[in-house]
């Protein structure tokens, strides 16, 4: 069974049925549990033209505040909790390779058309993974 499951999360309003689905199967494992969030880079243009100094690091900052709560409510320790800076397919692929993890748990939302055929988070993670992947399908908007 699973040792080390690391949970990447987009900090969306889906987190919280995304944290039960993990809580159950940590339940069900006992494995070490990480969480992640990536930060996608802005572009260095951004800064000037719109007159706000550091987006990139407010953005940082909120995102370790709300992994924090996370970790919190599912009793994983700061130092498995990684805030992490990049593409999000190459980093988070990197993370778990380095951490050991065995399985990646992320969100996903069905797609349809358009988003369908140019691909999703999820599916790039799913192709590149080098461990297993599980997608839990999220709630549907209304």
């Amino acid at each position: 069974m699973y040792k080390h499951i690391l949970l990447a999360t987009d900090l969306s309003d889906d987190t919280d049925f995304l944290t039960e689905k993990v809580r159950a199967m940590r339940g069900l494992t006992g494995a070490q549990l990480s969480l992640a969030h990536i930060v996608e880079p802005l572009p260095g243009y951004s800064y000037a033209y719109l007159g706000i100094e550091d987006i990139e690091g407010q953005l940082i900052e909120e995102s370790r505040t709300a992994l924090k709560k996370m970790g919190e409510q599912l009793s994983v320790d700061e130092k498995n909790q990684w805030v992490e800076v990049g593409p999000t397919k190459s980093r988070l692929l990197e993370l778990a390779s380095n951490i050991d993890a065995d399985l990646i748990v992320c969100g996903s939302h069905g797609r349809h058309g358009l988003s369908l055929l140019l691909g999703s988070t999820a599916n790039a993670i799913l192709h590149g993974a080098k461990c297993d992947v599980l997608t839990i399908r999220l709630p549907e908007e209304s």
